[in-house]
């Protein structure tokens, strides 16, 4: 076996001993009995938020172990057939079987990185805020292009995107947005979206001059329906005021906006679908997991320094730099990972950032010293 499969091998062995670890394996094939054995229950679906939450971790074991044993037996499968090809001298098929360790290699290593995603709320769903930061047209044209690429990524994940309000720029681009992005581990992935992001290029609204614009990105859970947060109705105001949209599928003439700030923490979030009453619910979910992070913030020493560290939508609070003149580069600030490929970025290629910010913080390592390494 040439030494870049044997590579290969040992790398897949090493992540399968680590999907082992964070699924429990011993275990796992009894909590899936468990798990048949409630979803039989013909009470079950009395409570349905209860009910929906069970089958999802049901799910989330049977993908768990699928995607376990399958890479497991594609191991053992590709290394029996190097063996063969090895003592019939059948040089093709020991080099397909090298070339699939290879590549099995590669998907081991992201599943791995998948089984890191077992914080709190990783699991959850989530919301995404942009913001523009100060430039006007400039920094609102950017903000527009950070929310084409977060919806692509989410939509190339199969994640359900829901607007939940959106403000336009006065001349082009928009001064924020947000949305709910509803998939597996949607909050784990996008958490290290968090903080402020730096574009410099050439002006496309006729200046021909080199601009740097800023816009700020936040990232967090949607709370499940089984976590009680507490808010006091003595502590936020709801007002309702006429939303505007960009446009076409957004436009909205009624009334029906609403806008509800907690006096405690300053946290103000907003909601423009059609029905006032939506909006009000809508923007309660956002407001109690708003408060929901506040409180992961306080039990997690990293995400909170992440979440002080991203202060205004300026210079010192960076997380990423994109720079598209005099040269193409998109480079993360926290990890040193690059790359030239700016368009594919900005398309929603993100995955290679936010594994290597998951990968820093499971190895525990701080900003300083990754940028020592870098």
């Amino acid at each position: 076996m040439r030494a870049e499969a044997q590579n290969a091998v040992d790398a897949v062995r090493k992540s399968l001993e680590l999907l082992a670890q964070r699924l429990d394996l011993e275990t796992a094939d009894h909590r899936l009995e468990e798990f048949n054995a409630r979803t039989e229950d013909p009470d079950l679906w009395n409570d349905p938020a209860k009910a929906q939450k069970l089958m999802r971790e049901r799910q989330m074991l049977v993908d768990s172990l699928a995607t376990y044993h399958g890479i497991r037996q594609e191991l053992e499968d590709n290394i029996e057939l190097v063996e063969m090809g090895e003592m019939e001298e059948d040089e093709e098929v020991v080099a397909e079987a090298e070339n699939a360790l290879i590549v099995l290699e590669k998907r081991a290593a992201a599943k791995e990185l998948e089984a890191l995603l077992n914080g709190e709320a990783d699991g959850n769903d989530t919301f995404l805020e942009i913001n523009a930061g100060a430039g006007g047209t400039e920094a609102n044209d950017w903000a527009q292009m950070l929310q084409r690429m977060y919806v692509r990524w989410a939509e190339k994940r199969g994640y359900k995107v829901e607007m939940q309000s959106e403000e336009s720029g006065t001349e082009a681009g928009i001064k924020s947005v947000c949305y709910k992005i509803s998939g597996p581990n949607a909050y784990g992935w996008l958490k290290s979206e968090s903080g402020v992001h730096r574009l410099v290029r050439i002006s496309p609204f006729g200046k021909g001059t080199r601009e740097t614009s800023f816009a700020s990105v936040w990232v967090y859970p949607v709370v499940d329906d089984n976590i009680e947060i507490e808010v006091n109705p003595s502590d936020i105001r709801i007002d309702t005021y006429r939303s505007s949209g960009a446009g076409g599928q957004h436009v909205n003439t009624t009334d029906s906006a609403v806008r509800i700030t907690h006096a405690p923490t300053g946290i103000v979030v907003t909601s423009s679908e059609k029905s006032q009453h939506q909006n009000r619910d809508i923007a309660m979910k956002a407001l109690k997991s708003r408060l929901y992070q506040m409180e992961l913030d306080k039990r997690n020493a990293a995400i909170n320094e992440a979440h002080e560290s991203k202060g205004s939508a300026g210079w010192g609070n960076q997380i990423r730099s994109y720079v598209l003149q005099p040269y193409q580069m998109v480079k993360d600030l926290r990890t040193n990972f690059e790359t030239s490929d700016t368009s594919g970025v900005l398309d929603g290629d993100l995955d290679g950032f936010m594994a290597s910010v998951l990968a820093q913080d499971v190895a525990g390592k701080s900003r300083s010293e990754a940028q020592a390494e870098g």
